[in-house]
């Protein structure tokens, strides 16, 4: 686009006037589209367009292809207070005054990231909505995000309470916002529990978006809507504000098409937050001492020279995945990595009823802290009281699935229990020490790497997700990072390959997933289809 003029009438001008679209068709005159956050930036500031052209552009594709359309279900609300907003960053704009990398671009947030304005912050739940923000205050992540100028253009869909409700639970489905539908073939499901952060990143309803994990609920949702996204190392990114499960895993983290777009949100992510107060203090100790431009390590000859480790059981499980996972091999190979293959990981899968131990300890005392922050206006102020809600609320709550993992939470006694002492210490041993310290030592090498998960299953409501291979547990209960980057498809269903490192290597495991992501270039959006069609 060589104007401003050329941007709006490519864009406004015919696109505006579309009518609605078949579930089976894209928003193909979309100008933004596959847009990156660099071409973005540059177009605010060469005056080619502004946050409030942007902004509209975005609110209308969400109308278009989210509300309507294709009915994606990804966005739980948009910020009723987006164009004001819009309108006083152009004008800052205007007089000089740019807060940051993300000055005026559109940014969507998980509907368990608290926001102090006008939007709900609900985990997907009917008993949060009118609770507001905890203490009257923007979480550190809404916070980071006004600083560094982004728009918080409205809350994404999600796995109610961020999965941690029910051991039957559908992913992408909340009491308050539905059932988000992955965009590649609507009746799979989009994985969670950011799915529809990811999903919104995948349609182009945003450039980036911001997600949370505990166990997989960054990447898995990447690796299954075809875009890159970090899990960081627990602590990078203040947690305060946040809906809670467990401060042993909990983080937010960046979600884009791109890797490069991943580092430049991280970039305006990371920081220290001084409400966040149960960070592990071994991992704390390693915490880089000044902020990182991450952007930096984004080199597209990354992996010459670099030792990765293969991890043989994440693969083996999909014939498709695998085949995929060699090509990538190979391709690494040829970009100058040295493959060690395989690494042996005799810990794996040994941890996961102690997981589930400390989830539940720390649920019950991190969601009981949260909820006893929020106002009169509240409608639950305890895990008890959420439990109490969904029984009177059971038609709207639990039509599909129940809420067990709540009751067996509240069950339990406090954290100087010895059961969860010992869990916790038994995690961290086998994740880290045993784990993922002791790979990257034994093997001399830069990152561990292996498929994300498999494809997006067929969404089941009434039987919940199956049981599918996943890489996610092992950084995830060591509070390590994990970057996943599009590795390729089958039958047009996205897959992930995924890189993983110690305490705070997000940079490096950037620099190896950008040049991996520029030597294949896998990424391909989505098509809108109604159903998977396999020809026999």
């Amino acid at each position: 686009m060589n104007s401003r003029r050329d941007f709006l009438r490519a864009g406004t001008g015919t696109l505006m006037a579309a009518p609605f679209l078949r579930a089976s068709q894209s928003d193909s005159g979309f100008p933004l589209e596959e847009i990156t956050l660099a071409e973005l930036r540059s177009g605010l500031e060469r005056g080619h367009f502004t946050c409030e052209e942007l902004t509209r552009l975005y609110l209308g594709r969400i109308q278009r292809l989210d509300r309507s359309g294709a009915r994606l279900n990804a966005v739980i609300e948009v910020n009723p207070e987006a164009l004001t907003l819009a309108r006083m960053l152009d004008a800052e704009r205007r007089q000089g005054k740019v807060r940051g990398l993300l000055h005026g671009i559109p940014v969507l947030i998980k509907d368990n990231i608290a926001t102090a304005d006008r939007m709900q912050t609900t985990a997907g739940s009917l008993a949060l909505v009118g609770a507001g923000a905890p203490r009257g205050k923007d979480s550190f992540v809404a916070a980071q995000l006004r600083a560094a100028g982004a728009l918080p253009l409205g809350k994404t869909n999600l796995s109610e309470w961020a999965n941690f409700r029910s051991t039957h639970a559908a992913s992408g489905w909340s009491g308050r916002g539905g059932l988000t539908r992955c965009p590649y073939v609507l009746d799979r499901n989009p994985s969670g529990s950011s799915s529809g952060s990811a999903v919104a990143v995948s349609a182009n309803l945003c450039a980036v978006a911001v997600g949370t994990e505990t166990d997989g609920s960054i990447v898995s949702p990447c690796c299954s809507n075809g875009i890159a996204g970090l899990k960081p190392t627990v602590g990078l990114i203040g947690r305060s504000g946040i809906v809670p499960i467990s401060h042993s895993q909990d983080t937010a983290g960046p979600m884009g098409r791109t890797v490069a777009d991943v580092a430049i949100l991280l970039t305006a992510l990371a920081g220290a937050d001084a409400d966040d107060h149960t960070v592990d203090t071994a991992l704390l100790r390693g915490r880089p001492a000044r902020h990182v431009d991450y952007t930096t390590f984004l080199d597209a000859n990354g992996l010459r020279g670099k030792r990765l480790g293969v991890i043989r059981k994440y693969a083996g499980f999909n014939i498709a995945v695998d085949r995929m996972f060699a090509a990538a091999l190979e391709e690494m190979r040829e970009a100058g990595a040295e493959i060690v293959d395989p690494v042996d990981m005799p810990t794996i899968g040994k941890w996961d009823d102690l997981e589930q131990t400390v989830l539940s300890y720390e649920f019950k005392a991190d969601l009981n802290h949260y909820l006893a922050q929020l106002g009169r206006g509240a409608k639950i102020h305890s895990l008890a009281e959420a439990i109490a809600f969904n029984k009177v609320h059971a038609a709207q709550e639990m039509p599909y699935f129940g809420q067990e993992l709540f009751e067996q939470a509240q069950k339990r006694g406090g954290l100087e229990e010895e059961a969860y002492r010992k869990a916790r210490a038994q995690c961290v041993l086998l994740t880290r020490e045993k784990g993922i310290d002791a790979a990257l030592r034994q093997h001399r090498l830069d990152a561990l790497i292996c498929p994300t998960g498999t494809p997006a299953w067929t969404t089941d409501l009434l039987n919940g997700d199956p049981t599918l291979a996943s890489s996610s547990s092992l950084p995830a209960v060591a509070g390590y990072p994990h970057v996943t980057v599009p590795m390729g498809a089958e039958y047009g269903l996205p897959v992930g390959l995924s890189f993983i490192a110690g305490a705070w290597q997000e940079g490096e495991l950037l620099r190896l997933a950008y040049a991996y992501e520029q030597g294949s270039r896998k990424r391909k959006a989505p098509e809108y289809r109604q159903k998977l069609t396999v020809n026999s």
